[in-house]
């Protein structure tokens, strides 16, 4: 189904949980309000609600949380969701830090690939932005992701001015010798207490290492580098330098049951208890609310979305 400006929207992010095992400072609150079991959606109405918005267009449904293997049945829900007509692709945005116990069972049970958030290579400072994190862990994982064969895999690295711009040509060094994607995406000002210089525009990556080419795109959000001799790929996502509004494929889904058009938006429309062709008609007026972009994204204009980004969905 295409939105009022011409859009096909085929994809849709489903949080399952606001709660992780991490404290990562640009997503998490200070303190969190944990939700009853019965104020969050079940597995049976989150499928319910996929296969609704499986027959208005829908092909990738991304799980994503909070940290989504924390909560029990993670590889059951992907596997009822990948059982569903019409959707050809489950991923899976997680932390990485306990995939080493999940990542065959992801798998089996059908999904495609995992994108793993690793925002620095310095133990101590992965500590830091991710309140007492082990870097380890998330080495772990992405090890046991490769061995599921969960690829190829992508990692996450938010892009933080004074945190971790030191670390770029280190993290793009690994692409060198590995078949990953390393994404470099610019800070959103929508939590956490960073300064202006925390946010730097992704062309900082290509000035740190300018031997990057740009190679075709891929019909992702990110711009597309290789090293001359590399095996992986560096992709730069800048919802605030350059935005992609235009070509925004997807919705969003909280884990209480909220469809929110744009990310940006505070506009969330209520799903939970709908069926048949209430479901239906209310995915496609979400659909029609689509923005055509986002505000102003930077330093001094703080995101509209009116959450933090783990209640909504990495």
């Amino acid at each position: 189904m295409k939105d009022q400006f011409e859009r096909e929207i085929s994809y849709l992010r489903v949080s399952i949980t606001d709660l992780c095992n991490l404290r990562c400072r640009y997503c998490m609150p200070d303190g969190v309000c944990q939700k009853r079991h019965e104020d969050i959606l079940s597995f049976e109405e989150i499928a319910e609600i996929v296969a609704a918005a499986a027959a208005l267009g829908v092909r990738k449904v991304r799980v994503t949380g909070g940290e989504p293997l924390v909560r029990r049945g993670c590889a059951e829900l992907c596997r009822m969701l990948a059982d569903i007509d019409g959707i050809e692709e489950i991923d899976l945005t997680t932390n990485g830090t306990l995939l080493p116990r999940y990542a065959k069972e992801l798998k089996a049970a059908g999904v495609t690939r995992v994108n793993i958030s690793v925002d620095s290579l310095d133990p101590e400072k992965y500590a830091d932005i991710t309140g007492g994190g082990r870097l380890q862990d998330a080495l772990d994982g992405i090890r046991a992701a490769q061995e599921a064969g969960l690829t190829p895999v992508k990692l996450n690295a938010v892009l933080i001015g004074g945190f971790n711009d030191d670390e770029i040509p280190a993290f793009v060094e690994h692409t060198r010798r590995a078949p990953i994607e390393l994404r470099f995406i610019e800070l959103m000002p929508m939590g956490g207490r960073f300064g202006p210089e925390a946010y730097l525009p992704g062309e900082t990556v290509l000035e740190r290492v300018p031997e990057l080419v740009p190679v075709p795109h891929d019909g992702g959000v990110a711009r597309l580098y290789r090293l001359p001799d590399g095996q992986g790929r560096v992709g730069l996502i800048s919802p605030l330098s350059r935005h992609f509004c235009a070509s925004c494929n997807r919705l969003r889904l909280t884990s209480e049951g909220h469809l929110k058009p744009c990310l940006h938006s505070s506009a969330e429309i209520n799903v939970r208890g709908l069926h048949g062709d209430a479901l239906l008609d209310t995915l496609r007026r979400a659909i029609r609310e689509k923005p055509r972009q986002h505000g102003v994204l930077d330093a001094d204009h703080r995101s509209e979305a009116g959450r933090t980004m783990n209640t909504i969905g990495g």
